[in-house]
């Protein structure tokens, strides 16, 4: 019988059932390693010897699914389940078994080795993890289910995305500022998210705050942050789970109704808009509904262990009862406990659910642990991406790398409206993608203001200064089978390390299931990096992100440093195409030289590194005495300038110029596919042979990635010192050593230091006379700022490089001459 035709007590009986079933399920998954159905009294050998897993936030989890279930059976809802409190991973296991999913993804498993997996060797984690039918919330590290969820709501009408927030995951700032996420959800064209405030108490030995603030301010709270919260609190009723269960239907399907109400009403108001009714789309500002689930940690668990209170209290939060194998009363304790779930009536002889149980259980993928949803790549489509060939900009000139990517992600955006999203903390103008507001806007949904700029009710853009919440967002979208890009400054990277370490493991994992279907790739574009921090200064300079990523497993992460604006557009499209990886690109937003055709970018991007003839001088000379690296877009412009001091000052020196977009290229072929074969590095930078390294980073990062290359003594490697500060951006480039005096000088001691003891002093002095210049000027001098590459000079040269004064001025405000 269908759950609309059963009676209300028998429906509030079959997910009594459920919930009692997951419940033993649970249980069985921490303490079991045989007699899973308890067909005799169990024995000591019967438990495991390690007891791993988290039963305290699992009653409360496994309330919420039961319920969702039997909505989902009796209304065909499209709904995704999120489970925030970090250690809930038995309880999605179980209700993914009950749910008929985990027997179908892992065909041959019997109760026996689903209880036996579970934190044990070999087996499966204790959080939800890629291992987990259903999930796409990683239990490991707390605070990112509602960003998550929300970003799965995005673009995805049909959808409401169930998130279980734990009281104590709802104390973090990432979870705090994901509150106000329902300010850039459209009603009309979005889904909607139910959280859910699993309020048990207690943390591993310490109270929640939540539930120790008075009941009026909570809702408040709730209320301040835009919902309408709708309170379950299971003490007023003594904690009996039926009458539990019928005040949790009764919030469940209010909150459901308030949100399609809201729905209607708003793409109701967008239809009459579209035929010309009245002007403008829906623009309201819905008061989403929540829930507040109040119930005791552990419920239905062990009430008292060993004469200390344990259900409702912080004791219930990992093992009730932690002695099974050695204590005969804990072991007795346990028996009880699974009994109290009546199994009989639950399980068939292979451990499936029967009886009412079936009313309930949905179909196909509408299962939370089958939704495409939770497999995004079942679902994706592929971007279509515009053609670069009318976005690239002519060799030769300058132009602002992301300027020039920004209408190229304006078209993208226009071309992709309901699966493309550009995420970034009111950064979009500032590191100038502003051309996207040509074609689209920022989502907002709060109040308006008549200064506002590209600020409507829909968009794809969503702007808020919380790294956090934003790359929840785009984590959410991608996992559920979207596309997009995070934009940040450089330093506000690291907000993220953790999360984006998580979501690199996440990948990691996934890579050994074979029913998770490839996903977007989480594409990060950091700018306003540590070279041109002018007015910000030391804070905000800091390239450590890069040393992050690639900590992680380096076949899953990317770090591109294009060096260029074509090579930007070239980097950008490929991670808008590839699948399963982390794509981190830097690129600076100033005026900077472009140095490839578009198609050599290209060519280049797809290489990774490679050797720039037109910018040394191997090929004139015949022969190399001195390689020069350079990664990223100053650094470049550095390596460069400096191979045309070096020409100039002694043209006999032979200098290669190599160049690395893909860092990882150059990591080690023993522990990753990714890496240049030895054969090809060797090839490149000739060990035996001095190299100078300019890297946009912390030097230290590309010694750890080269440590087994051959040659790895002869490579110097210059790049971010810590040494910064308000100053002009040569300046800064020289206080870390990293300018092209000091990259020629550099390379010309590793040449021979005695025969060109005078062409090296006489770079030290030219730096110091750039300094001098800078300090009295207040800016760079013109032969540094000015600096473009036009091939090498015939006539007499300048030491600061084409285009300055080659005078010798002796005052502070001197130019670098000769």
């Amino acid at each position: 019988m269908a759950p609309e035709h059963l009676p209300t007590t028998d429906r509030i009986r079959a997910i009594d059932a459920w919930w009692r079933a997951a419940n033993y399920l649970t249980v069985g998954q921490i303490y079991l390693l045989d007699d899973p159905l308890l067909e005799r009294p169990l024995t000591p050998d019967d438990i495991k010897p390690r007891l791993l897993g988290h039963w305290g936030t699992s009653p409360a989890l496994n309330l919420v699914y039961a319920h969702c279930n039997a909505l989902i059976a009796s209304s065909g809802r499209d709904m995704l389940y999120i489970c925030g409190p970090g250690h809930g991973g038995p309880a999605m296991n179980a209700n993914a078994w009950l749910d008929g999913t985990w027997q179908e993804l892992y065909p041959g498993t019997t109760l026996q080795q689903f209880f036996r997996q579970f934190s044990f060797p070999g087996g499966i984690p204790s959080h939800a993890a890629p291992e987990t039918p259903g999930s796409i919330n990683e239990g490991g590290e707390l605070g990112y289910s509602l960003a998550h969820a929300y970003g799965a709501a995005l673009d995805n009408p049909d959808l409401v995305v169930t998130c279980v927030v734990g009281d104590g995951e709802a104390e973090t700032g990432p979870l705090n500022g994901s509150w106000q996420a329902h300010t850039f959800l459209d009603p009309v064209a979005d889904g909607a998210v139910l959280p859910i405030l699993n309020l048990n108490g207690w943390k591993i030995a310490n109270p929640t705050i939540l539930a120790r603030i008075p009941a009026e301010d909570l809702t408040a709270y709730f209320r301040g942050l835009g919902y309408d919260p709708i309170v379950v609190d299971s003490s007023r009723v003594g904690d009996d789970p039926f009458a539990v269960h019928a005040l949790f239907d009764g919030a469940l399907r209010r909150a459901l109704a308030a949100i399609d109400d809201i729905q209607a009403a708003a793409r109701a108001q967008a239809a009459r808009a579209a035929a010309g009714e009245m002007a403008g789309a829906s623009d309201i500002r819905p008061r989403w509904p929540m829930i507040v689930l109040r119930t005791p940690k552990g419920w239905t668990g062990p009430k008292e262990v060993d004469g200390q209170r344990v259900e409702g209290t912080f004791r219930a939060h990992q093992v009730p009862l932690p002695a099974v194998r050695d204590n005969r009363e804990h072991l007795e304790q346990l028996q009880g406990w699974m009994e109290s779930y009546d199994p009989s009536e639950l399980f068939d002889a292979e451990g499936a659910g029967i009886g009412l149980l079936e009313s309930i259980r949905p179909e196909g993928d509408k299962r939370m642990s089958a939704t495409p949803h939770a497999n995004g790549g079942r679902i994706r489509t592929a971007l279509d991406r515009p053609d670069l060939t009318e976005f690239g900009v002519e060799a030769g000139s300058d132009a602002s790398s992301t300027g020039t990517l920004g209408p190229w992600l304006a078209e993208l955006a226009r071309r992709n409206p309901s699966s493309f999203r550009l995420f970034g903390p009111d950064e979009t103008v500032s590191n100038k993608l502003d051309a996207v507001f040509d074609v689209t806007n920022r989502v907002w949904r709060a109040g308006n203001d008549p200064e506002d700029e590209h600020l409507a009710p829909t968009g794809r853009v969503i702007e808020v200064l919380s790294e956090h919440l934003l790359e929840g967002l785009l984590e959410g979208y991608v996992l559920s089978g979207r596309h997009g890009i995070l934009n940040t400054y450089e330093a506000f990277a690291h907000i993220i390390d953790s999360m984006v370490g998580q979501h690199a493991k996440w990948l990691e994992s996934s890579e050994g299931i074979d029913w998770r279907a490839p996903v977007s790739n989480l594409t990060i574009l950091l700018s306003s990096h540590v070279w041109r921090q002018d007015h910000n200064g030391f804070s905000h300079q800091d390239p450590g992100f890069l040393d992050v990523v690639a900590s992680k497993q380096q076949d899953l992460v990317r770090i591109k440093l294009p060096a260029d604006a074509n090579t930007l557009l070239a980097v950008t499209t490929h991670a808008m195409e590839t699948t399963d990886r982390i794509e981190v690109i830097v690129a600076g937003k100033h005026p900077e030289p472009v140095f490839l055709s578009l198609e050599d970018a290209i060519a280049h991007a797809d290489a990774g590194v490679g050797v720039w003839d037109w910018a040394g001088t191997e090929q004139r000379v015949g022969h190399v005495d001195v390689v020069l690296v350079s990664a990223g877009d100053v650094p470049t412009v550095e390596t460069i300038a400096a191979a045309d001091l070096i020409n100039q000052l002694a043209p006999e020196v032979g200098v290669r110029v190599v160049n690395v977009v893909d860092l990882l290229s150059l990591g080690d072929t023993r522990k990753h596919s990714h890496p240049i074969p030895d054969e090809r590095y060797d090839e490149l930078f000739l060990p035996g042979t001095p190299a100078v390294f300019a890297f946009h980073g912390y030097p230290s990062l590309v010694h750890q990635l080269t440590y087994r290359r051959h040659g790895h003594d002869d490579l110097h490697v210059h790049g971010f010192l810590e040494q910064g500060t308000t100053t002009s951006p040569f300046d800064m480039l020289m206080r870390n050593e990293m300018d092209r005096f000091a990259l020629a000088h550099d390379a010309l001691t590793r040449v021979d230091p005695d025969r060109y003891a005078g062409l090296i002093a006489k770079l030290a002095e030219a730096r110091d006379a750039a300094r001098a210049y800078a300090y009295a000027k207040g800016e760079d001098h013109p032969s540094v700022e000015g600096w473009q590459f036009s091939g090498w000079p015939q006539d007499e040269p300048a030491v600061g490089g084409t285009g300055g004064d080659p005078g010798e001025g002796e005052t502070e405000a001197a130019a670098p001459g000769n």
